[in-house]
């Protein structure tokens, strides 16, 4: 009887043991599985936000750094729908004319096929609890040329929120180790790129 118990206890105990095992090697997964699908949706708004700054500095010379200016602009403004025809007076086939057929909104442009998606809440980090993307745009000079700039960060902190806070802590470190930003971003206030740090 005290060896059946005994058997029984053994047996759970090893069971427990096995599945805490199991799920201390399954955590990092987990984790990187999470991270990397937050990462997606976040890099995609910040694909937006560089799309958006790039209309509103082809029709402004200069780029924003506010996004209710930017949110206003997708709202208010409007660009050209031109088709590109061959000069019919052109044998060398190389000139074109360019035929403006209308207008569309901004928002349209950028987000018309995409439903579901309310581009007024562009500045919010997804999965972040509300909080706000950090959007700076200025001018830098390089090789004697002012260049206009802006750059859009999501801190890890930020849209890694409710995820396991050690592991966090570990990833911000490690890319503050080889100088590199403890997030996503796109742009730069330092270099004339609007690149993103994951391309």
């Amino acid at each position: 009887m005290k060896r059946t118990i005994l058997q029984i206890v053994l047996f759970i105990v090893i069971v427990v043991l096995g599945w805490l095992i199991y799920d201390s090697i399954m955590e990092p997964v987990r984790f990187n599985k999470e991270k990397n699908h937050r990462e997606k949706v976040v890099i995609q708004y910040l694909k937006d936000i560089r799309n958006a700054e790039l209309l509103y500095k082809q029709l402004n010379q200069k780029y924003t750094g506010s996004f209710d200016t930017l949110i206003h602009f997708m709202d208010s403004a409007e660009i050209p729908v031109v088709k590109m025809v061959p000069d019919p007076t052109d044998t060398t086939f190389t000139r074109t004319i360019n035929d403006t057929l209308g207008y569309v909104r901004v928002a349209d442009s950028l987000f018309g096929k995409r439903k579901d998606f309310d581009y007024h809440h562009i500045n919010l980090i997804p999965f972040s609890n509300n909080q706000e993307f950090e959007l700076h745009a200025g001018v830098i000079t390089k090789g004697g040329v002012k260049v206009n700039v802006f750059e859009a960060k999501a801190p890890y902190e930020a849209f890694l929120y409710g995820m396991d806070e050690q592991t966090i802590r570990n990833l911000i470190q490690s890319k503050k180790d080889i100088d590199r930003y403890p997030g996503l971003k796109v742009g730069s206030m330092t270099e004339a790129s609007t690149d993103g740090n994951w391309e």
